[in-house]
């Protein structure tokens, strides 16, 4: 599997990207879950980072990332800072193989700034919100970031109901940034939810126990995607 990462999260797409979270994953084997869940047709890895004070849970650092970048040298990893403080962290997960790097706009007094810190890194950079925090907060940003991620649970814990109300925050930033940036969704996502999601205009879904809880992963990433592709794997 030598080469680097192809990124999914810039230019047009023929299909909704689909990226299992290892949030949900058997930590014991995890590196052959991550090659599993690729070889059943993953875009990429989702990584959930959580400090125990912007969230109530704690979750994983770097290393965690670094032991996926070895388990898959070519898969994309998109990691999801939900922390107080992201621009202490860039640095390390640059080291750590991330390939994308998201933060909450809750926590960051110059989004902007973090955002040009990330790609002068040569990772794209996100930008999510909380269930609670409305789409304008994103306004000035959806020229420069290359992804747009809309919580739609509380972030902290997986396995939570999809929330709806985050469907007019997707239409909304969806009609506004343009197709060549992301809109990701995480949070609930099954084949049910997924299916309003994509209506709604997201094109990039992040799904945990759906898929790693599922006896036939490629299955359920094909029905979260919505379209059955072969991906050569």
């Amino acid at each position: 599997m030598a080469g680097a990462p192809v990124c999914p999260f810039r230019g047009p797409l023929t299909a909704p990207l689909v990226g299992p979270s290892i949030l949900s994953a058997d930590f014991t084997r995890l590196g052959a879950e991550v090659r599993d869940v690729v070889r059943s047709g993953a875009d990429f890895i989702h990584v959930d980072i959580m400090d125990g004070h912007f969230v109530p849970n704690l979750s994983m650092g770097p290393a965690v990332c670094a032991a996926v970048r070895r388990a898959a040298p070519r898969v994309w990893i998109d990691v999801h800072l939900m922390i107080r403080n992201p621009r202490d962290f860039i640095d390390p997960f640059v080291r750590a193989g991330a390939n994308n790097i998201t933060f909450h706009l809750e926590v960051e007094r110059n989004p902007r700034l973090l955002l040009r810190r990330i790609k002068e890194a040569g990772l794209t950079a996100g930008i999510a919100i909380k269930p609670k925090t409305p789409w304008t907060a994103l306004s000035p940003f959806l020229d420069e970031a290359d992804l747009f991620l809309v919580m739609s649970v509380e972030p902290g814990f997986g396995g939570q109901a999809f929330l709806p109300s985050s469907l007019p925050k997707v239409r909304a930033i969806r009609k506004r940034c343009g197709p060549l940036r992301r809109v990701e969704m995480d949070g609930g996502i099954a084949s049910d939810t997924a299916a309003a999601c994509r209506d709604a205009g997201c094109d990039a879904l992040v799904a945990g126990a759906h898929v790693f809880g599922s006896a036939s992963r490629r299955s359920a990433i094909a029905s979260i995607r919505g379209v059955h592709r072969n991906r050569g794997r």
